[in-house]
C-alpha cells in the first residue's frame, strides 16, 4: 500500500501511484491503494497495481500510433519506468453517453441546466445514460485536490494551456476515443467516456 525506497527520490505519493525521481527519468510504482471520486479508500485490493500497470501497458501498445507514450520499461509487474516530461495541467476528457455522478461529469452539469460542453450546445431533452451524437470533448483542470471544469477559453485565458497545443490535445484525445471505442465495439463492450 506504501513504497519506501531508501535512496530514490520520492517526489510525489498519488491517490495510486508513488513517483520517484532516477535522475534523467522517473519511476512509478502503481500501489495496491484503490481510490474513488478522489478518495482513498480504507482496504487495499491485492495486486490491483500490478493489473493497473498491465492494463496501461497494453493500451500504451494500443495507441502508440497515435500519440507516443512515456514508458521505457516495465521491471516488475507493479513499476514503470518513464521519461521526465512536463505536465500539461489539463485531464483531456472524451464524454461518449450523458452520464455521470461527480460536479465534473456531463450528466450532473446537464441537470443542472448547462448545455454546452466542449463547444458543442446540446438540446434539452437528452437522457441519462443516452449515447452522444458523437464524443464530445470536455477537458477538466488536472488539479491536486479535486479537477475544476472550465471552459477551454478560460484554459488558456488561465494559461494552464496554449491555444495550439489545446488543439493538439483535442485532436489527439478525439483520435484515442475512436480507437479505444472501436476496440471496445470489437469485444461486445462500450467505451462511455475516458
Amino acid at each position: 500500500t506504501e513504497t519506501n525506497f531508501p535512496g530514490l527520490t520520492l517526489i510525489h505519493r498519488g491517490k495510486v501511484r508513488d513517483l520517484y525521481d532516477l535522475g534523467d527519468c522517473l519511476l512509478m510504482v502503481a500501489t495496491d491503494r484503490i481510490s474513488a471520486f478522489d478518495v482513498v479508500m480504507a482496504d487495499p485490493i491485492p495486486s490491483k497495481g500490478a493489473v493497473l500497470t498491465e492494463v496501461s501497458m497494453f493500451w500504451f501498445e494500443y495507441l502508440k500510433d497515435i500519440v507516443p507514450n512515456h514508458v521505457l520499461a516495465v521491471p516488475d509487474p507493479n513499476v514503470t519506468v518513464g521519461r521526465k516530461m512536463k505536465l500539461v495541467p489539463v485531464e483531456a476528457v472524451m464524454r461518449g453517453y450523458m452520464t455521470g455522478v461527480t460536479d465534473t461529469s456531463i450528466w450532473m452539469r446537464y441537470s443542472a441546466g448547462e448545455r454546452t460542453f466542449g463547444g458543442m450546445t446540446l438540446p434539452d431533452g437528452v437522457k441519462k445514460n443516452q449515447k452522444l451524437p458523437t464524443p464530445i470533448f470536455d477537458p477538466t483542470t488536472k488539479e491536486e485536490g479535486h479537477d475544476r471544469t472550465i471552459t477551454p477559453e478560460q484554459m488558456i485565458e488561465e494559461g494552464l494551456i496554449t491555444k495550439e497545443l489545446f488543439d493538439n490535445v483535442k485532436e489527439t484525445a478525439t483520435k484515442l476515443c475512436q480507437r479505444g471505442q472501436e476496440i471496445a465495439a470489437e469485444r461486445g463492450l462500450i467505451l462511455v467516456d475516458t
